[in-house]
């Protein structure tokens, strides 16, 4: 027992030190679980993905599993940070690293990567194929104005920076070519319906499209994922040669603030309300709406500036406008009209209002206003 005890708290203190307070894959705060193959403390929902490694990782749980002495020593000699000098010695700079709150797919392809293909220890040259001057991808891709998903040909390009895709393997020409400028890809599984769906977004003619794609096999649209950011990562240290790589990084994937349904009413504020998928943007300063969260174009925009340029958000008294099931209302004030927005719940307007909120609080860039400008021109 008293071997037992000794173990346990050996554990309990190796689990508090930096490094091994956090989970060794996802970040995650207060690891409880341990790969005692590998020499790692990981979270609850990363042991299950480690379990996926059987025949290279083993789990144990800190505070419910027994310890024998050799396994504890095990876990004193190596712990999260030497481990990662080991899986983590060579990891390109445009690799996504996911954190505690991202989706399966990627967390799942992380560990793959690092401890089974051992595409970071510098042992082979795997990850030059993200920034070969092609990378080409054969994926299932929603229809614009249908439910269908479709296979599509994406091809990456280095060389002009852009994404091209095409309907058929033999097609000459193909059915879009994207710049690398403005294109941004999020995994959105719930949205899409599948555990790997991928959002790419993009202008087009100063309207927000987006493509909804996935992959059955997780390695492949991880794959996909992390090739754009490497062709996004040329385009804009070759677009701004003064920036350092380290600057760029955060530009490779936006996120949006918040998304969700609402309902809007129009300009007089008497027109019955309609429920719309609306979109927050920090990056971009754009609240978007579509009548569908797969709609391949939005309906509009409504740019959010500071408070000193006349842009504000507070509830509202619920009277604005007719029609609609909802009355948690939003006020969203800008130079040119007020916007009213109805939540269906408290909670949902809270976070709302939040979100604009934060974005209001953000000082604005000289893109920023020449966004501004041209959305309020009507370009």
């Amino acid at each position: 027992m008293a071997t037992l005890e000794r173990n346990n708290k050996i554990l309990l203190d190796l689990v508090r030190q930096p490094g091994n307070n956090l989970c060794a894959d996802c970040g995650s705060p207060e690891p409880d679980w341990t790969s005692y193959t590998l020499g790692v403390f990981v979270c609850l929902n990363c042991s299950g993905l480690h379990r996926n490694l059987s025949a290279l990782s083993k789990v144990k749980s800190i505070r419910l599993d027994h310890w024998d002495d050799s396994l504890v020593e095990f876990m004193q000699e190596r712990g999260n940070s030497v481990c990662k000098t080991i899986y983590e010695k060579c990891i390109p700079p445009f690799f996504y690293r996911p954190q505690q709150k991202d989706c399966i797919v990627l967390k799942d392809q992380w560990i793959r990567a690092k401890y089974e293909r051992r595409e970071f220890t510098g042992e082979n040259n795997s990850n030059q194929a993200y920034s070969s001057d092609q990378f080409e991808s054969t994926l299932w891709k929603k229809g614009r104005d249908n439910k269908q998903f479709l296979k599509r040909i994406f091809l990456l390009s280095h060389r002009d920076f852009t994404l091209r895709y095409f309907i058929k393997a033999d097609s000459k020409a193909p059915k879009a070519v994207i710049s690398m400028k403005d294109l941004n890809a999020v995994f959105q599984p719930e949205k899409i319906g599948h555990a790997h769906g991928l959002q790419i977004s993009y202008l087009d003619d100063e309207r927000m499209r987006n493509l909804f794609v996935y992959h059955e096999d997780g390695q492949v649209i991880v794959s996909f994922f992390n090739a754009i950011r490497a062709t996004r990562l040329a385009y804009l240290l070759k677009k701004h040669p003064s920036l350092r790589t380290s600057d760029v990084i955060p530009q490779l994937t936006t996120h949006c603030l918040k998304e969700g349904y609402m309902e809007k009413t129009g300009p007089t504020q008497r027109e019955p309300f309609k429920k719309r998928w609306f979109t927050l943007c920090p990056v971009n300063r754009k609240l978007l709406y579509f009548k569908n969260p797969l709609d391949a174009t939005e309906l509009g925009a409504v740019f959010i500036g500071t408070e000193r340029h006349g842009y504000s958000a507070s509830e509202s008294s619920g009277r604005s406008g007719r029609g609609g099931r909802w009355h948690c209302e939003i006020a969203l004030q800008t130079p040119d009209r007020q916007f009213v927005f109805r939540c269906e719940q408290d909670q949902d307007q809270r976070e709302w209002l939040e979100a604009f909120r934060t974005v209001i609080s953000q000082p604005m860039t000289p893109e920023d206003y020449t966004n501004e400008a041209n959305l309020r021109r009507g370009k």
